[in-house]
């Protein structure tokens, strides 16, 4: 029969205690959402649902995919700086709980500066940060042979430690299938973009 020093029969017990207790802690970067917590989605046309109905667009599929309201604050063909401007009003009426950031797609139509928009984007997250707010961004893809998220929401996410879903809008956006004109989806797309947040807010820990 083995015999374990008493000290280290301890410190094993107290080991498996911290594992138990580290493996109960949420993960991710977001804290969770309370049931009545409000979500507020902010951006342009993307977030307005321009190619459907109201009820159809992605912040409305969201709030019942969550169980919780999301309030939609989406003003089509906005461009960043616009949206920057708008948004401190808009925080402080609303005060969101989480405040989903979907913004720059004008500025990628209109070939304006990448550089101002990530600027741009970057003093949206601090505001929200500031007034308390967890946020979350859907990047919008770059002209290209292969749509991908534009370049400035890697450092975005890698500087501001901020969930991106860098993703699902250039997919989306590369189907025709799943839209409603050129640039804008259909009640599948808006589904699935919903789909797709609802994934990264319980990937992160809000959920």
């Amino acid at each position: 029969m083995t015999y374990f020093p008493h000290s280290i029969f301890k410190a094993g017990i107290l080991l498996g205690i911290c594992l138990l207790l580290s493996s109960c802690q949420p993960s991710g970067r977001l804290s969770p959402l309370s049931s009545d917590a409000t979500v507020l989605a902010f951006g342009d046309s993307l977030t307005y649902g321009t190619g459907v109905g109201r009820d159809q667009s992605y912040p409305m599929v969201l709030s019942g995919l969550i169980g919780r309201t999301v309030t939609s604050a989406g003003v089509p063909g906005e461009i960043s700086a616009d949206g920057l401007k708008r948004l401190p009003a808009l925080l402080e009426r609303s005060r969101p709980d989480l405040v989903i950031l979907c913004h720059g797609g004008n500025d990628v139509l209109r070939r304006m500066s990448a550089a101002q928009t990530g600027k741009n984007l970057r003093a949206m997250i601090d505001l929200v940060r500031i007034q308390g707010a967890d946020v979350v961004v859907i990047a919008v893809p770059a002209f290209g042979l292969f749509p991908r998220a534009a370049r400035y929401y890697e450092a975005i996410e890698d500087d501001l430690n901020v969930p991106i879903e860098a993703d699902i809008l250039a997919s989306l956006l590369s189907n025709n299938s799943k839209k409603s004109d050129q640039v804008h989806l259909n009640s599948i797309g808006y589904r699935e973009m919903a789909e797709a947040v609802e994934q990264l807010l319980r990937d992160e820990g809000a959920l």
